[in-house]
């Protein structure tokens, strides 16, 4: 049926136009567009089904259960008024401390939980220093999506990634933290350049971040105790992959049964906290996928990428980095990663080139390159979201004069990592 080409391309066309528009949310949009490409006959139920995939799906929802149980310890509290003591109540260091607090808490639960645990808490400090929070908030964008590129759990494409091409949390580690700690390294000083060395407090602001009490933070030890246990545990499980088989949903959803079970008799609470319409935006977007693969539509990309670059593993790999970050700036890296994944993997089918090079470079200019704009990562709309509620609204040009030269070398960087590491 000829005609079931052009009608997915216009689907997925109409439904990411939609999408980048904002003027619908994006989860029904990603329903809408799948349902639509079932209901016309462009993919059946069935394979749309089989399109789905659901260990993402399970590895997000048992992270997001452990972390709502979690936080109502008032560990993340906790640790972000110990951070702001331990810089003695001057605002450029407190500044540094926190972006890479948000940065390691990115790495290890996952970007958007991150932002959204952390941003009140810089609105706490920022005020007590009587210093304008937008610079706070900026550097938090930034740091949380650089952090989020450590590690299989950090960011929403990692995990799609991770999963798709049967990458452990062990090959992320080895290969993107290193690039990410560079990438820190060198947007830490650049924010510091930027904003940092001119903040100024007073005797007495800074007196008052040093009357924080820490422990006055947490609200109950025991679920402290308990939850420090279990994430532990979920560490152990993604590092023992290799050894245990045992997939990221199995070791998120074991870790969030084994919490609930300590913590709760009524588990109705948390599970209405996970975040649901990302879960269902999720299964729109894999069976929007799914229909333009049936259609043959991600083959025929494939074949053009490689015509285009000669099938060069060095010129492809180079164009997937930077080709991902301009797009991740223009639309959400999760939409655009899931369906960068399948025409990567027919690269690999056509050419019997290395995958590996071409996954890294893939997520590194995703995760970066969505800092570039307001729009181009989950986290960043959070984040601009919570300040516009504060009274405190980042403008889109105001926040890219900061983002584009903080991304633009985050992802020279990336470049020569991926080139020295991988190419050379």
């Amino acid at each position: 049926m000829e005609y079931l080409f052009p009608l997915a391309v216009g689907i997925f066309i109409a439904s990411y136009a939609l999408i980048i528009s904002e003027k619908t949310h994006r989860t029904i949009i990603a329903l809408t567009g799948a349902m639509v490409m079932i209901g016309l006959g462009v993919v059946t139920q069935e394979a749309a089904i089989k399109g789905i995939d659901f260990n993402t799906l399970g590895l997000l929802i048992g992270m997001m259960v452990v972390v709502t149980i979690a936080k109502d310890s008032g560990m993340f509290e906790f640790i972000a008024m110990w951070v702001s003591k331990l810089g003695r109540g001057k605002p450029a260091p407190i500044f540094i401390l926190l972006g890479i607090t948000v940065a390691i808490f990115s790495a290890f639960l996952d970007n958007v939980t991150t932002v959204l645990l952390m941003v009140p808490v810089i609105f706490v400090v920022a005020n007590n220093l009587e210093v304008p929070p937008k610079p706070f908030l900026i550097g938090a964008i930034l740091l949380s999506n650089i952090g989020g590129t450590a590690t299989l759990i950090g960011d929403p494409p990692n995990i799609l990634v991770g999963s798709a091409a049967d990458l452990s949390f062990n090959d992320f580690l080895i290969n993107l933290a290193p690039a990410a700690l560079l990438v820190v390294v060198v947007t830490v000083g650049m924010l510091y350049w930027l904003y940092g060395r001119r903040m100024k407090s007073t005797p007495e602001a800074a007196a008052r971040i040093m009357a924080f009490n820490p422990s006055s933070a947490i609200s109950d030890w025991w679920l402290l105790k308990k939850s420090l246990l279990v994430l532990g545990l979920i560490l152990i499980g993604f590092f023992t992959h290799g050894v245990t088989n045992l997939e990221g949903a199995t070791i998120a959803l074991s870790g969030a049964a084994l919490l609930l079970l300590l913590t709760t008799d009524d588990p109705e609470p948390h599970l209405r906290n996970v975040e649901w319409t990302t879960i269902f935006f999720f299964i729109g977007l894999f069976i929007l996928v799914a229909g333009l693969e049936a259609v043959g539509a991600i083959h025929l990309l494939a074949d053009a990428l490689v015509s285009v670059t000669g099938g060069q593993l060095a010129i492809l790999t180079m164009a997937t980095l930077w080709g991902s970050a301009v797009f991740s700036a223009i639309i959400d890296n999760i939409p655009f990663v899931a369906t960068m994944i399948p025409l990567i993997k027919d690269v690999g089918v056509s050419t019997g080139l290395p995958l590996a090079p071409l996954w890294w470079a893939l997520l590194l200019g995703a995760d970066i390159g969505g800092n570039a704009t307001l729009v181009g990562a989950s986290a960043n709309v959070v984040i601009s979201g919570m300040a516009e509620k504060e009274g405190h609204r980042i403008g889109f040009g105001e926040y890219m004069k900061i983002a584009v030269p903080v991304t633009f070398v985050g992802l020279v960087v990336c470049s020569a990592y991926v080139y020295l590491r991988y190419l050379l």
